[in-house]
């Protein structure tokens, strides 16, 4: 058969990770409660798209911790699991501390200089109350180093642990135990400028666990 043009694919691979984005975020934000059913059908007409693609985000979902699934009976919106979240964290924590590690040693001074801009606009998003532009802004920041450090199984992992981090991010950043984050970010620039690979992983592996105690309520 002819091979398929990549215009084509590239499409289909967008729609599949929109429909994923667009169920996760509804799922953070609370737009789709926790315990609540989901079908594929109204699902789709929501999203104006056909079963499959959502199917597909399901069971993305599922293997993130947000969904939870049971064969022949429903899918549901995973309750908030302290347990899982903790591992999560962990497991988040190492990966961009892994990534940090890497990352500094090649990093170009338009990526230093990437973080600050990000660390900025993250401050700003804080000082407004913008929850979504702060969480937008932390990404930034913590991809440069994902993005840097060469190992793409890196991505491949946190692409699994980050999205049942979200709903913690999420209470985080609309508390005023976020401004603390943002000194943790200027820490964090400050000893890849120098280009201390070390100091700068256990800077980043503290900013991610710090998450813990929101998560705990203290």
């Amino acid at each position: 058969m002819p091979v398929p043009s990549s215009r084509g694919v590239r499409k289909r691979s967008l729609l599949r990770d929109d429909v994923y984005a667009s169920l996760r975020d509804a799922i953070v934000d609370g737009t789709l409660a926790p315990g609540e059913r989901l079908r594929d059908a109204e699902l789709g007409a929501w999203l104006g798209v056909s079963r499959t693609p959502v199917r597909e985000a399901l069971l993305r979902l599922e293997r993130a911790g947000l969904v939870v699934a049971r064969p022949g009976r429903s899918t549901t919106v995973a309750e908030f699991d302290p347990a899982s979240t903790l591992s999560a964290q962990q497991v988040s924590a190492a990966m961009h501390e892994l990534a940090a590690r890497l990352a500094v040693p090649r990093l170009p001074d338009t990526a230093l200089d990437a973080l600050a801009d990000a660390n900025r606009r993250f401050a700003a998003a804080l000082e407004v109350g913008d929850v979504e532009a702060a969480m937008a802004a932390d990404d930034g920041f913590h991809a440069v180093f994902v993005a840097a450090c060469g190992n793409s199984m890196v991505a491949e992992v946190l692409e699994q642990t980050t999205p049942v981090l979200r709903r913690v991010e999420r209470l985080r950043f609309a508390s005023l135990q976020a401004r603390g984050s943002v000194a943790q970010h200027e820490r964090i620039i400050a000893l890849a400028r120098r280009r201390d690979a070390e100091g700068t992983a256990l800077a980043v592996r503290e900013n991610w666990l710090s998450l813990r105690f929101a998560a705990a309520g203290t």
